[in-house]
């Protein structure tokens, strides 16, 4: 079994090299006639005659020559443009904005032709090599149940070099996903063949990464369901993310657009989904008619009364830890680097802080925005709401969300975006704080303290001291994932939905006379 975890390993690190590799192969090359149906008409008037020059029917050597000399000429045209004050003309959006479809066009080679071929040499291959990695793990464990030892031991599980490498890597790919596109047209085009057969359009580097974040949940996710197959609902709530992300994220958006149908992942939620009020998506909704208005109410309806129901039934687990896709990628790619969450006072308040300052600046653009839309004032107090949008965007929706929350993933644990960023999670946490049933009661009688449980929780909660003092954890943060549950080697810890009042302390440590009860201090 250990040669075939070899392999698996080699053809996964084959599959992965021969992707960065393809980023490096073929030219580009675009005609006159080409640019000038990429082009859009404000476009075309600015830009066209300086790319037909500069661009058209010239050779590059590769996207970042291609994309580097669009930029180029991009700009120099708009500083042409504003010296002569000609402020109608100049082009405010970022050349990036369509830089891809004007590389993507003017691709020349092996991948432009054999898109099928490369699609099965890169992430065909590195997740047929994962599962092989993966699968001979069934007869590593003799026993059902979670092998917990020397986890600290492993450079990629702690911080080690391997750690910081992988790190780099996922880094490196969010800032070229969101800020350079171009540069991975060649990642783009291998996953043509999938994107065309779902929507009957094109890729985009957006369809790249649904894909991608699909298919690592399912790869990782079978390992979930064998690390933890003792656990009735480890893999419950498993198979529940993966196939929230595979239907309701993924493939359910893809058929709509085939449809001629508005996008939309029916599980995404306001604030989370921080765009859902901007004005394109409304317009977009009310234009297509009664399916749009039925997806307007129903996001509406999703945070406004199903969030607060279901939270105080059940908890935050619902949702962060049963259906959402941020969520599932952390519980399924992020499971190996759980132990990595900060689990002191001082990380907790910083948590409490940041989570919350996301809220409200998600809630404070959500007010300018729909101002915006009923008023037709495109300003408050002085400043753009579109550049609040744009600021929340970048900061929040781009930087943190991605870049620091997954790509740090090897570096500072899992959930570094349920955490500290996600504002939707700030709100359920609220509503689960005050008024829920869930709880994850102790036996402090029980607990040997050997510090599984704070080990293992991603949320950073130190769930020994409540069970070493019997005390119920009702933390906003807790995401009822289970795992310190699956790992407490004594059954201490019980996932539960009880009296709402009760919930707190309804557990006293009882200490010689009967009469004599240790009171818990609440959080």
């Amino acid at each position: 079994m250990k040669h075939l975890k070899t392999i698996g390993l080699v053809l996964f690190l084959l599959g992965l090299i021969t992707f960065v590799s393809s980023l490096f192969v073929g030219s580009f090359s675009i005609k006159q006639s080409e640019l000038n149906t990429l082009l859009n008409e404000n476009e075309k008037q600015n830009l066209l005659e300086s790319f037909q020059t500069e661009i058209a029917d010239k050779n590059f050597a590769s996207a970042f020559e291609f994309t580097n000399k669009i930029t180029s000429v991009f700009s120099a045209k708009n500083e042409e443009l504003k010296t002569l004050q000609q402020w109608d003309k100049v082009m405010w959006n970022s050349p990036q904005e369509f830089a891809l479809p004007i590389v993507k066009s003017a691709a020349q080679g092996s991948i432009k032709n054999n898109k099928t071929f490369w699609l099965l040499i890169t992430i065909g291959l590195c997740c047929f090599g994962g599962l092989i990695f993966i699968l001979p793990d069934l007869n590593l464990y003799k026993t059902k149940g979670v092998k917990n030892e020397n986890v600290f031991k492993s450079s990629i599980k702690s911080q080690g070099i391997v750690g910081i490498i992988t790190g780099a890597f996922l880094i490196s790919f969010y800032i070229l996903l969101y800020w350079f596109p171009s540069y991975i047209v060649s990642w783009v085009l291998i996953v043509d063949p999938i994107s065309e057969l779902l929507s009957g359009n094109p890729a985009s580097q957006w369809f790249l990464y649904g894909l991608l974040y699909t298919l690592i949940m399912l790869v990782m996710g079978i390992r979930m369901l064998i690390k933890y197959r003792g656990n009735k609902y480890q893999i419950f709530r498993t198979i529940s993310v993966m196939f929230f992300q595979t239907a309701f994220a993924f493939l359910i958006p893809e058929i709509l657009v085939r449809l001629n149908q508005p996008y939309m992942d029916f599980k995404n939620i306001w604030p989370l989904d921080y765009d859902f009020f901007f004005q394109w998506n409304l317009d977009q909704l009310i234009a297509s008619g009664g399916i749009g208005i039925f997806m307007l109410v129903w996001g509406i309806l999703l945070f406004a009364i199903a969030v607060p129901v279901f939270t105080y039934f059940y908890g935050k687990r619902w949702y962060c830890s049963w259906v959402c896709g941020c969520g599932g990628l952390a519980e399924t790619m992020g499971d190996p680097f759980r132990q990595l969450s900060n689990k002191t006072l001082k990380a907790w308040k910083i948590e409490r802080i940041s989570i919350h300052s996301v809220l409200v600046f998600a809630v404070l653009m959500t007010i300018a925005t729909l101002y915006s839309y009923f008023s037709g004032e495109y300003q408050i107090l002085g400043v753009e709401t579109s550049s609040i949008q744009k600021t929340y965007g970048f900061l929040i929706g781009s930087a943190f969300a991605g870049v620091v929350g997954t790509g740090f993933y090897p570096l500072m644990g899992n959930r570094m975006w349920c955490r500290f960023g996600c504002p939707l999670a700030g709100y359920i946490g609220i509503i689960q704080k005050f008024k829920s049933k869930f709880r994850i009661t102790t036996n402090g009688g029980q607990c040997i303290s050997c510090g599984n449980c704070s080990t293992y929780c991603e949320m950073g909660i130190d769930v020994r001291w409540y069970a070493q003092r019997g005390q119920n954890i009702v933390r906003s943060s807790c995401v009822g994932c289970g795992v310190c549950s699956a790992v407490c080697p004594r059954g201490v810890l019980k996932l539960e939905n009880g009296s709402e009042i009760k919930r707190v302390n309804d557990n006293p440590i009882l200490i010689g006379d009967k009469n004599i009860q240790v009171i818990h201090e609440t959080f």
